[in-house]
């Protein structure tokens, strides 16, 4: 596409997505400034339909963003009103008493939240102070100055040819320009890969840690809804070597949240984790709740929980990383809504005043250090060691030593100082040969599904005749590596059946890309073992719809 020539734009600050952290940053900079000139560029069809989370909020974020959300009718309406936390095992189960948890665990005063609907309203905030934002408008290149800076993104580029090139009905897109260009695509971004790579944002950090997220939203019986209840589980069915939890959020109008993350740490290739999440609500506690409900809505997302020593350099010349691009989630609390506010708020800070310092371009060290010191780096500094000691002495090790740890750091300090992750998760699968296959309960279609039918829940959509957005580095290494050496797991890590091995008489398996059905995850991005997998953004507005995720 380099041969094409495009119309560009000029702004003062180029936002990649429109999630709670590049909305945070467009919002404060017309705070900051009436005329700055702000643009938002979303790549699903309209704000929030690629947005999944949990989520119960923290809403110190947005308390430091627009103090009078409530008077401004934000959908933040239903409080915390009960925590329960409990070990499962496969029959029973047993409660943590809420006292034995440390102080950052207590939900008191958070809220039970669509982000998906959040962030609609957000948008709409932003809209009217001036913000320019253009859903269905991926941002599929970077843009470089002079100096090496990044300057700004291609965005809306249509109609390529299956293979790539350039065709009677493409659509060339347009460059956006800007004194300063954020990214906030949320987890391993394609446009955040590639900055971390070339400027080597991650040299003095850890690995960063992953977890999948899958989620459903269930009606159920009136009489089994307990709105502002919020349930977290560990142990049952990952069990005690695998890594992960559960939750079951009661928000409003008879609704449930139930969803589930996977540590994608885990070393057994043959661990299937949408199936894990399907067997969970076969539980006695669960399956009880469910019953007599029906579930609405489907969808799949990866989260970091790599903690402070897993975060990149957020700046680099020219712009910022916010939010997942850096890794803000704190994983024991599974919340990382407030930090991505907060990371968006101090970016656009730190962009205002370079810009009026005459800095424009100029890598904004003082929003890394911000950062850091900040609200963020105080709330992730607490739970640091708890991926790395999940890691080390799996589900009972980790809560036991975790759990001393966070509170030990509630009083300030740490035994431990900082732990090291040691492997990224793609190394951490081990062969095939190493580990037993696992027999997973076919799905009854009431409680449990399978893989294709939830992905229709999930709205998913790509127009067909488009490049597949999901790259193989080599062709041969899905067969010939991943097949013989690791069972291929490609065909069990995603949530969504986008990949299989197509096994017919007589001929050798072929690897089969059904890019259609992704959801957007990235997970092949992160666990493919011989991370010969890129994801790359597809053509503007396809992928999931999410109607209130």
């Amino acid at each position: 596409m380099a041969e094409i020539e495009r119309e560009a734009m000029e702004y003062d600050v180029v936002i990649v997505g429109a999630g709670p952290a590049g909305l945070s940053a467009a919002i404060r900079l017309k705070q900051l400034d009436p005329d700055c000139n702000v643009v938002v560029l979303e790549k699903g069809s309209e704000v929030g339909a690629h947005i999944l989370s949990g989520a119960v909020l923290d809403p110190s974020g947005l308390d430091a963003l627009i103090p009078d959300w409530k008077e401004k009718g934000a959908p933040i309406t239903v409080p915390v009103k009960e925590d329960n936390f409990y070990v499962m095992g496969e029959a029973g189960q047993m409660r943590l008493p809420n006292f034995i948890m440390p102080p950052l665990m207590n939900n008191h005063g958070n809220y039970i939240v669509s982000m998906g609907n959040v962030c609609r309203w957000m948008a709409e905030q932003a809209e009217e102070m001036g913000v320019e934002i253009f859903p269905g408008m991926s941002c599929s290149e970077l843009v470089f100055g002079d100096n090496g800076e990044v300057k700004g993104v291609v965005a809306g580029v249509f109609g390529l040819e299956a293979d790539g090139t350039i065709g009677p009905n493409t659509e060339p897109g347009m460059e956006l320009h800007g004194k300063y260009v954020f990214l906030s695509e949320g987890v391993r971004g394609s446009l955040s890969k590639e900055v971390i790579a070339k400027y080597g944002l991650d040299n003095d950090s850890d690995p960063q840690k992953f977890g999948l997220g899958m989620k459903e939203i269930w009606e159920i019986d009136p009489d089994k809804h307990n709105e502002g209840e919020v349930t977290h589980t560990m142990g049952w069915p990952l069990g005690t070597k695998n890594t992960g939890g559960t939750f079951i959020y009661h928000l409003d109008n008879n609704q449930v949240y139930v969803g589930m993350i996977v540590d994608l740490n885990y070393k057994n290739p043959h661990l299937f984790p949408y199936m894990e999440f399907q067997r969970f609500k076969h539980h006695p506690m669960v399956a009880e709740l469910l019953k007599g409900g029906k579930r609405v809505a489907y969808g799949a997302r990866a989260v970091t929980k790599g903690g402070t020593q897993s975060m990149a350099k957020a700046a680099f010349p020219g712009g910022a990383l916010l939010g997942c691009s850096v890794g803000l989630v704190n994983l024991p609390r599974i919340k990382g809504n407030h930090n991505a506010m907060h990371s968006g708020r101090q970016a656009a800070e730190a962009a205002y005043a370079a810009i009026q310092a005459g800095r424009a371009g100029d890598t904004l060290d003082e929003y890394d250090n911000a950062l850091r010191s900040g609200p963020v780096g105080k709330d992730l500094k607490k739970v640091r060691n708890v991926a790395p000691l999940n890691s080390r002495f799996g589900l009972l090790g980790g809560l036991a030593v975790g759990g001393f740890d966070m509170w030990c750091n509630t009083f300030g300090f740490s035994l431990l100082g900082t732990l090291k992750h040691g492997k990224s998760d793609a190394e951490a699968t081990e062969p095939a040969d190493k580990h037993k296959p696992i027999d997973y309960p076919k799905p009854d279609g009431t409680l449990s599904f399978d893989r294709l039918t939830n992905v229709a829940f999930s709205f998913t959509n790509h127009e067909e005749s488009q490049p597949a957005h999901l790259k193989l580095k080599d062709a041969s290494v899905p067969v010939d590596v991943n097949l013989a050496k690791f069972a291929g797991p490609s065909a069990r890590y995603c949530p969504a059946g986008v990949y299989e091995f197509v096994e017919e008489p007589g001929s050798a398996p072929k690897f089969q890309i059904n890019f259609q059905n992704c959801v957007h995850c990235k997970t092949c991005d992160i666990k493919d073992p011989s991370q010969n997998i890129t994801w790359t953004t597809p053509q503007g507005g396809d992928g999931p719809n999410y109607p209130n995720m």
